[in-house]
């Protein structure tokens, strides 16, 4: 779920200027160039520019790039605007030249077409990057029409991942999470049809996305775990209170959706900022007239750091996520090349544990107003999987 805003590089078109949809918005439904010929004759030689272990990362035993690539929202920006495929192809492929190898999608992102997305954009060199996907949602197999609810039966994940195969051009899920807990299903169950798919070689890891806390530790018990995946930034802490403990106790990687709090925390959000029919930020309550202007304490502070790293106000929110834990990757997505390697460029920053220090306390002297989400989302966060019988 991201697709997250940095400032705006010299000469491009401005988040301010386009205000891109954010991460939680694939969830507003429960409310209402290069050749790629050229890039294929060369992809299988050319080596990503990784830069050194300090851009590579490991959850749980999987090693990634430090910063991944969130595929959520290239098949659209706004509902009503469409990005251009080559360009997102092109993204993604500039991605790994300059050493990202981890990319995040969903069977719910577009649905489907941003599975087809990655798929053709990572096609040349596959073998070289992890892939994530994700089930839960309700989903037709088929047409991708979406239905209420959440479905996690085991005879539907297994034929979703063989639909997630099939678009994404491969044939196995380096990384599959379980978007949001089935409270019809218990974890044990979900974690069963894993195990099958893990025997089959189509599923090679396996994680959870914004569950409870009970279901995170059986279903570990039930398979362990690779990853978790939930919102996590300056703009929202709360993974810190007890996800964030019980993934360093049972050795869990965690990536951050939203990493860059849908755009807020980039500069690109003011209090004269109102949003666009169909974004979801609109009716978070932490961007109303109300809250907005106690929440851009964050801008000031980040604004401060970043002149004092040289660096952009979004790269600085990035590599204060990697230096809270060795573990964590976060996800930025964006629609825009400047973004993109703006966003990467996160891990050149580092802080001296003092700087860390100084840094930690000043953002938890500042009190987020507002919830992260609508009540009707938040529904679906937090949820415990029902007992075995």
């Amino acid at each position: 779920m991201q697709n997250d805003n940095s400032e705006k590089p010299q000469g491009s078109v401005g988040r301010r200027d386009i205000l891109m949809v954010g991460g939680g918005l694939t969830l507003a439904p429960l409310l209402a160039g290069a050749s790629s010929t050229a890039f294929a004759q060369s992809a299988n030689s050319a080596a990503p520019q990784t830069g050194g272990s300090k851009n590579r990362r490991k959850l749980g035993s999987l090693e990634v790039s430090s910063v991944g690539l969130g595929v959520q929202n290239m098949h659209r920006t706004y509902q009503t605007i469409v990005p251009s495929r080559p360009e997102m192809i092109n993204i993604i492929r500039t991605a790994y030249e300059h050493g990202v190898t981890f990319f995040d999608t969903a069977e719910a992102y577009g649905p489907h077409e941003c599975e087809r997305i990655l798929g053709e954009a990572i096609a040349p060199f596959r073998d070289q990057v992890v892939i994530t996907s994700k089930f839960g949602w309700n989903i037709d197999l088929q047409t991708g029409a979406r239905g209420p609810g959440l479905i996690s039966r085991p005879d539907h994940i297994k034929l979703a991942v063989d639909g997630m195969l099939k678009r994404l051009r491969t044939d196995r899920i380096d990384l599959l999470y379980q978007h949001r807990v089935d409270p019809q299903v218990p974890i044990e169950d979900v974690a069963g049809a894993i195990k099958g798919l893990k025997a089959e070689g189509k599923v090679l890891n396996w994680g959870l996305s914004e569950m409870g806390i009970n279901t995170l530790r059986r279903a570990h018990t039930e398979l362990p775990v690779t990853a978790v995946q939930s919102e996590y930034s300056m703009l929202w802490r709360g993974p810190e209170e007890r996800v964030l403990p019980v993934c360093e106790e049972l050795g869990i990687g965690f990536v951050p959706w939203s990493p860059l709090g849908v755009g807020f925390l980039t500069g690109a959000i003011d209090e004269r900022t109102r949003f666009a029919e169909g974004d979801i930020r609109g009716i978070e309550s932490r961007f109303s007239p109300e809250n907005l202007p106690a929440n851009l304490a964050l801008v000031r502070l980040l604004g401060n750091w970043a002149e004092k790293k040289q660096a952009t106000k979004g790269q600085i929110a990035l590599a204060w996520l990697m230096a809270q834990k060795s573990w964590i990757v976060p996800i930025p997505g964006t629609t825009q090349m400047p973004h993109m390697l703006e966003n990467i460029g996160a891990t050149s920053i580092s802080f001296a544990p003092d700087e860390i220090s100084e840094l930690n306390a000043a953002v938890a002297a500042i009190k987020v107003r507002g919830q992260r989400l609508p009540n009707a989302v938040l529904a679906f966060s937090d949820v415990e999987a029902p007992p075995r019988r």
